[in-house]
């Protein structure tokens, strides 16, 4: 096979995958080469060092053994954005992609993407309409927001937040939502985010519980996220709230330590408030006397 032919051959198939078989002199095992390598890399030096007949000392050939599906979740892995929306594009059922495998959980492209916090990944897979009419799920009901929350990846979460804020409060099959997942995984400014955009605003996403009565005020406790729990707290978390265990947050400090800070950031937040709303009830006050001194003086 002539190296024109293989050329004009790989054209027509950039997303297969190269395997480029030479034998000669060193002695070299076959392996899969991408083909954009293949022709800048591989080839040249090859025959730079070996000025035989071609037909004589290698064979290149394209294999196309490899499944549509499979070759899309190597991309995503491979956080190739452009190859991703080109093998979308020839395979528009395949925007999904779900991973059937024994511990794939049915994790869609987006999934996998985001867990893994490739931001070009997931635009491309948004603009493909992945999420369109509803947010894609996993086995466990999980989104794919969940997923990039739970695993820290500021720049993922602030995208697809942005995208759907009604993510952000949708729940997965143990009762959790994007907001726990954060905590549970101590992410402070993926927290933050999430409560800037939540629809209905931070103070009644943060208490929010799962099937087990859990907050995330809970997760971060147990965790011993000292960072979260102040950002919830300021939102307005409530630390006396119970699971169905009857057991606060405070009860499931992972030290003593943070026991003491827990408590502490509870009184500050507790004084806070009380100078609030006495600040707020002298500005009415206030308001009063003015206008009744108004209508006298009139």
């Amino acid at each position: 096979m002539c190296f024109n032919c293989i050329l004009q051959s790989d054209e027509q198939t950039e997303d297969y995958e190269v395997l480029f078989s030479a034998t000669w002199h060193l002695g070299i095992s076959a392996s899969p080469i991408p083909y954009k390598y293949l022709y800048s890399t591989y080839l040249p030096t090859y025959f730079l060092l070996n000025p035989q007949p071609l037909h004589t000392t290698y064979t290149c050939r394209l294999e196309n053994m490899i499944e549509p599906s499979q070759r899309l979740r190597r991309a995503v892995r491979s956080n190739d954005a452009s190859l991703v929306k080109r093998i979308v594009a020839n395979h528009p059922a395949l925007v999904h992609n779900p991973d059937h495998s024994a511990d794939g959980l049915a994790n869609s492209n987006l999934h996998l993407a985001a867990s893994l916090g490739y931001l070009q990944v997931c635009k491309i897979l948004v603009r493909l309409d992945h999420e369109k009419p509803t947010p894609a799920l996993n086995d466990l009901h999980q989104t794919a927001l969940m997923l990039a929350a739970g695993a820290g990846h500021t720049e993922v979460v602030h995208f697809l937040a942005e995208n759907d804020p009604a993510t952000i409060l949708r729940r997965d099959s143990r009762g959790r939502d994007a907001i726990m997942e954060a905590s549970v995984g101590g992410h402070d400014t993926v927290l933050q985010i999430l409560l800037t955009y939540v629809p209905g605003g931070a103070e009644s996403a943060v208490t929010n519980a799962d099937h087990e009565g859990n907050t995330a005020l809970h997760f971060a406790s147990s965790n011993g996220h000292l960072l979260v729990l102040r950002t919830l707290l300021a939102a307005g978390a409530d630390a006396d709230k119970k699971n169905m265990w009857s057991w606060n947050a405070v009860a499931y400090s992972a030290t003593v330590q943070a026991e003491v800070y827990f408590k502490n950031l509870v009184v500050d937040v507790e004084k806070r408030k009380r100078a609030k709303q006495e600040t707020d009830e002298c500005r009415k006050g206030g308001a009063a006397v003015r206008l009744v001194d108004h209508d006298a003086s009139g």
